[in-house]
């Protein structure tokens, strides 16, 4: 049996993740904004299911959670940072209460999370943390400039903490879902439409988006099970991508950007200061 603490858990992957969980005979603890939401599952499962309420965007609240879980717990296997909130709209479009909050949930509150579970993870030997990121942490749409602002973000802190903290037996995941089908789109914060911006790429994608033309491939459950048995896994890899749109999106970015980068090595190779 193993112990996990998941954010996010009142939906889309955070509660199929869960429901997986603890039919298996895992125990966990959950966090939500509502507590009722599980009400449920915590009627199936008892004690095995510890539920606490939890804004991420609301950092302060953060430690003393995470303080709280491991308390009870005695020793948590995995760590998985799930929570999150999608905002849609072109740039100019988003008001400042949107975009802090996107900073505070997405970001902000990934980091805070992952610091405060440092110090348990460490003292107790190890652990892993699975950072839920997206695509969108390695390429972008247009219309998400704040989420993927977040998403590039977190995947780069990840990158450094990873090899801060290996040492003491801690090891990260980031799993990086595409378009999948949860209610992650029936959540997006839309920002109003610029009338300016109809005719432009954030106006098409807006445009596909409201008429349902947006093509979502990825399979929640399915997705599910790969996050798990790669959590479970001995060596498991850094990134997760899932779903094809995931992969093929992502494999064309770093090709275009390595085909960019070789085109400027004479140039950067040219800034060194010269020896003697």
């Amino acid at each position: 049996m193993k112990t996990w603490l998941i954010t996010g858990a009142s939906s889309g992957l955070g509660r199929l993740m869960c429901e997986t969980l603890l039919a298996r005979g895992d125990r966990v603890f959950a966090s939500v904004r509502d507590r009722a939401v599980l009400d449920g599952l915590s009627a199936i499962y008892g004690d095995r299911l510890q539920v606490t309420v939890l804004d991420l965007s609301m950092a302060a609240t953060i430690k003393p959670t995470v303080e709280a879980a491991f308390a009870q717990a005695g020793s948590i296997d995995i760590v998985v940072s799930n929570a999150a909130y999608g905002l849609f709209g072109a740039a100019e479009e988003l008001s400042d209460r949107q975009i802090e909050r996107q900073i505070a949930t997405n970001l902000t509150g990934s980091i805070q999370l992952i610091r405060a579970a440092i110090p348990f993870l460490r003292q107790q030997g190890g652990g892993r943390i699975m950072q839920v990121s997206s695509e969108g942490g390695q390429v972008a749409y247009p219309d998400f400039s704040l989420y993927h602002a977040t998403k590039w973000g977190i995947e780069g802190f990840v990158e450094a903490v990873r090899q801060e903290v290996a040492a003491f037996g801690i090891d990260f995941l980031l799993v990086e879902p595409g378009p999948t089908a949860t209610r992650f789109g029936a959540g997006l914060d839309i920002a109003d439409a610029l009338p300016a911006y109809r005719d432009t790429a954030a106006g098409k994608l807006r445009a596909a988006l409201m008429s349902g033309e947006f093509v979502i491939k990825g399979d929640a459950e399915k997705c599910v099970t790969a996050m798990i048995a790669a959590a479970d896994a001995a060596s498991p890899p850094l990134r997760l991508p899932l779903g094809s749109t995931a992969y093929d999106n992502i494999e064309a970015a770093l090709k275009m950007r390595l085909h960019a980068l070789q085109a400027m090595k004479a140039v950067a190779y040219g800034a060194d200061r010269q020896e003697g």
